[in-house]
């Protein structure tokens, strides 16, 4: 990420609500930590890991590529990889990307548009991600009710 800060109305106010339901879902995964990068919140997959959601604004660089973010608090959420990144943008219009993530395999979607369903959905798909190999076949042995496919990258 830049150094150049972050901008906007988008990041002035979360919605605290949404923030408790992002932390309790990203906490829940196994082995997920929460700290603080460039003075927005992350949750990583086990210490040092990556992160595999964490709060992203704009930042000036951004808003001179992008133009002005769009209203809400803008999350990032990794997937496996370019493929992944590509299909769930075509399957979702709350998903999006800016070029500062070209070849990168992450997404955004501003938090307060997505239902609690598919916020969950992407926080799993994140975590499987970034997850070591061993926690994610541990955990979908767990959640057999999944598409086992998510966890096979």
């Amino acid at each position: 990420m830049s150094g150049d800060g972050a901008v906007g109305t988008a990041e002035a106010s979360p919605d605290p609500v949404r923030i408790a339901r992002l932390r309790a879902l990203a906490l829940a995964m196994p082995g997920a930590e929460e700290s603080v990068r460039f003075g927005h919140l992350v949750w990583k997959a086990r210490a040092g890991g990556s992160g595999f959601v964490w709060i992203r604004p704009f930042t000036k660089a951004d808003v001179r590529r992008e133009g002005p973010p769009p209203p809400g608090t803008i999350t990032a959420f990794r997937v496996a990889d370019e493929l992944a990144k590509q299909e769930l943008r075509a399957a979702d219009d709350a998903v999006f990307t800016i070029q500062h993530f070209d070849g990168f395999p992450a997404v955004l979607a501003v938090l307060e548009t997505l239902d609690d369903a598919r916020l969950a959905e992407l926080v799993v798909e994140a975590w499987i991600a970034t997850a070591p190999p061993p926690d994610v076949r541990s955990w979908l042995d767990a959640h057999p009710d999944l598409d086992r496919d998510a966890g096979s990258t």
